[in-house]
């Protein structure tokens, strides 16, 4: 009786935290993009917080040593060009390849022709201002430099979730 009444409890307890976890990404959906300074792949500064973009951004953390993040990337790069001619999105890949491995990602984004805006973060400062504890991590921003969807993970068929998103995103701009 006792195993049934711990297992309910803990049961609770996680679902209680699911529930906390699922109102903060939705209460995050009110957080302003962070101003932060990084570096493209050719040197130049970026701040976050004025990427200079029309429509609204995705943000994608990767690393070059996260499957899961490349395929991610690499299965949007195949709808890009659609997504951006049918949305006006745009795709900023932020890197967080410390300095032993940032000499990479170079070499794997122009391997694969990716046209997404690469952001380097070896220091990880976005990756904190941004609350990401592990890749990959995916934000949708609006133009008014809004967060309004956060996903972690990558599995099948998310960047259908995600156009979804930013379809809903694109129409609410146009009824406004």
């Amino acid at each position: 009786m006792k195993k049934i009444a711990l297992f309910v409890a803990g049961f609770a307890l996680v679902s209680n935290v699911f529930a906390q976890e699922t109102t903060e990404s939705h209460e995050s959906n009110l957080k302003e993009l962070p101003s932060v300074e990084l570096k493209t792949m050719d040197g130049k500064s970026v701040n976050t917080a004025d990427l200079g973009f029309d429509g609204p951004v995705v943000i994608s953390f990767w690393a070059t040593w996260c499957s899961p993040c490349k395929r991610e990337l690499n299965t949007i790069h195949e709808l890009y060009t659609d997504w951006q001619e049918e949305t006006g999105v745009n795709l900023v890949a932020v890197s967080i390849d410390d300095t032993k491995t940032m000499n990479s990602v170079s070499l794997y984004v122009d391997g694969k022709g990716w046209e997404y805006l690469v952001l380097m973060d070896p220091n990880g400062d976005f990756k904190r201002a941004m609350g990401v504890n592990n890749v990959p991590h995916t934000f949708l921003v609006d133009t008014d430099g809004k967060i309004v969807y956060s996903h972690n993970n990558y599995a099948d068929h998310d960047e259908d979730l995600l156009y979804e998103e930013i379809k809903k995103l694109t129409n609410k701009a146009v009824k406004e």
